[in-house]
């Protein structure tokens, strides 16, 4: 996609990419260091088998790599700036009161404020 002569494609995927609550969740955990997938399970309450397909994603995407210690692989963000990202979009969201959630293409009622790490 292209708009006024930049190639809009690779904003559009890092947002899709993002777009996924258990994707985002994932993200957000990481913002407070690295985790095993063992970990995130845990603290997201997610089955084992969503939380890998999430990583390996958000690795494709460049968000995220792993390093490992004997059998154990360790997660953690690549690209510490994109809290930045988070945060701004926090600050839009209060901003734009409901109209985001409300909005009758993408938003839900029932969506919960995304609560993103100083």
């Amino acid at each position: 996609m292209d708009c006024c002569g930049q190639d809009l494609t690779p904003a559009v995927a890092l947002f899709r990419s993002l777009a996924e609550p258990a994707r985002l969740a994932i993200v957000r955990r990481l913002a407070h260091g690295e985790a095993r997938v063992v970990d995130l399970t845990r603290s997201l309450g997610l089955a084992q088998s969503t939380v890998s397909k999430h990583l390996a994603c958000l690795r494709d995407c460049g968000l995220i790599d792993y390093r490992t210690e004997g059998r154990q692989s360790f997660y953690s963000l690549t690209r510490p700036e994109l809290m930045d990202l988070l945060r701004s979009a926090e600050l839009l969201l209060s901003e734009t009161g409901d109209a985001v959630a409300l909005c009758p293409v993408y938003g839900e009622p029932a969506a919960q404020p995304l609560d993103v790490v100083p």
